[in-house]
């Protein structure tokens, strides 16, 4: 039987590929956060004709029931060290002009284990930049400077886990 592996945060990586990108990997990341989707909940009131109370003088029971509403996902920010890639500002820079219905992507943010296979990934559509900021930079400092762009998805989707098919591809799968 095999277990899958423990993601350790020194130890795994995250990959952005947008649709319709002629880079075959957008952008490797350190740190994501923002993968939460929250749904709605809508209260209904009814009264029924119920008659009830002393004697039955009251007519009408109120009932309330909850029920799923929309759902919605929050903004996905992204981490990591400062590359000379311009892709993400001529992105958020083509949307500024007015260009935005055209640059709606779809893509995934893929999630690699130890070993450099995927793990899973999450799927989200209709995805645009809505901010790019850069660390401060002083170059007295050992620290490295850190890219960090924050996207809005209309929706996010978990994929399936690929780790039994990767064990199993690096023939590691045991019965």
């Amino acid at each position: 039987m095999i277990f899958p592996e423990i993601l350790t945060k020194a130890r795994f990586y995250l990959e952005l590929r947008l649709d319709g990108s002629v880079d075959l990997i957008d952008g490797y990341f350190m740190e994501c956060a923002g993968f939460q989707r929250s749904q709605e909940v809508i209260e209904v009131c009814e009264v029924t004709p119920q008659v009830w109370g002393q004697q039955g003088r009251s007519h009408g029971h109120v009932v309330r029931s909850k029920i799923p509403g929309n759902s919605s996902y929050t903004n996905i920010t992204l981490k990591r060290g400062l590359t000379v890639s311009t892709a993400f500002w001529d992105w958020m820079d083509t949307i500024g002009e007015g260009n935005w219905a055209d640059q709606r992507r779809n893509g995934a943010l893929c999630i690699y284990g130890q070993l450099g296979l995927e793990q899973f990934r999450f799927e989200f559509t209709g995805a645009w930049p809505v901010s790019y900021k850069i660390s401060d930079l002083d170059v007295k400092g050992a620290e490295h400077n850190v890219e960090e762009v924050e996207i809005a998805v209309e929706s996010l989707k978990r994929v399936s886990d690929n780790w039994m098919l990767a064990a199993a591809t690096l023939g590691m799968a045991t019965s």
